[in-house]
């Protein structure tokens, strides 16, 4: 079947961003951008504000691409969930405030029909990153893949058997939600979680907790020698430091890529997958997390499921998000 254009639109709590692409000439390679627009995600006027922005950058997009712009398009959606993907519903994410039930797939189908738009398509971004590793990143070729989005969050993406599986009102992958240990940081609203253990957020929370552990006992880490400082711990800072040789950064990446090795341990012997792709914090720090991650898989898996299993960073960096929505337009599943 022809496809006319690609166009991907990327709704985050941070940054939206748009981006107008080819399909590749051939299988297995990334779609051609042809261009794209980026700006910060902003809340004043609500969501509709918003898509009218999306809106007219796409708009702007493909008027630029002349009449090729007018042969049909094939629009993909990425945003944070909770949504309905099975009607194009975007449900109140944590980090769009105001967006509650939002027709996003009835809204561009409705201002691009002038474009003869051919579908539009919702995922969350965990789903829509999975696509884009298993298409065209660490993952291309795999019949089975997990992705897992570590960053501001830790969700899953699931690729099983050759076809996205989104489960029950699209919650399949939410491994951040499993709690590891009874105590420890909070995320996905729960002390211990995986996501409290294995995010930006969580490996602050775990730096705060142990330089302040440090400080009551009277002394001055260099991580942060004075409480006034706490606020600025982040993961970046941490990873500076550790990188640096500062033995309590790396005590925290260490337990961090513990509780992350329980966490992998938990996918592969459950799903037994061929490859599991990890994003973000762990492509950049991977030489502080994997050690210990790998010591704890090794020990917990079953080792028939790890013998078969890869697991790599994610390959397409910075071009996940627009790479994802692109991966959502071109699915046919």
């Amino acid at each position: 079947m022809s496809v006319g254009l690609l166009a991907g639109v990327d709704i985050g709590g941070t940054k939206c961003a748009v981006v107008l692409a080819r399909p590749a000439a051939m299988a297995g390679g990334e779609p051609v951008v042809l261009g794209r627009r980026e700006f910060p995600t902003a809340f004043d006027g609500g969501p509709g504000a918003m898509l009218d922005r999306l809106r007219d950058a796409l708009e702007g997009e493909l008027s630029e691409a002349g009449p090729e712009g007018r042969t049909g398009v094939r629009i993909g959606i990425s945003c944070g969930g909770p949504l309905d993907s099975r009607r194009g519903l975007v449900l109140s994410p944590p980090n769009l405030l105001g967006w509650d039930r939002v027709p996003v797939v009835a809204y561009f189908q409705g201002a691009f029909a002038h474009r003869g738009v051919t579908r539009v398509k919702l995922e969350n971004d965990a789903n829509a990153g999975a696509l884009a590793e298993w298409r065209y990143g660490a993952g291309r070729g795999a019949g089975s893949l997990v992705f897992l989005t570590f960053g501001t969050g830790f969700g899953a993406g699931l690729i099983l058997d050759g076809r996205l599986y989104r489960g029950v009102a699209d919650s399949a992958g939410e491994i951040g939600h499993i709690r590891l240990a009874e105590h420890g940081p909070v995320g996905y609203g729960k002390a211990g979680s995986a996501e409290g253990f294995c995010s930006g957020g969580g490996l602050a929370q775990t730096a705060r907790t142990r330089v302040l552990e440090q400080l009551q006992r009277g002394a001055k880490p260099a991580l942060c020698p004075d409480a006034s400082q706490l606020d600025r711990l982040t993961a970046r800072t941490v990873a500076d430091a550790a990188d640096a040789g500062d033995e309590l950064a790396l005590s925290i990446y260490r337990e961090c890529g513990e509780q992350l090795g329980k966490a992998l341990s938990i996918l592969v012997d459950l799903l037994a997958p061929e490859c599991i792709v990890i994003g973000s914090i762990f492509t950049h720090s991977q030489g502080l997390l994997w050690p210990a991650a790998r010591a704890v898989l090794e020990r917990e898996a079953l080792p028939q499921a790890l013998a078969g299993c890869d697991v790599v960073p994610a390959a397409l960096g910075r071009r996940i998000g627009d790479l994802a929505a692109l991966a959502v337009a071109e699915s046919e599943d």
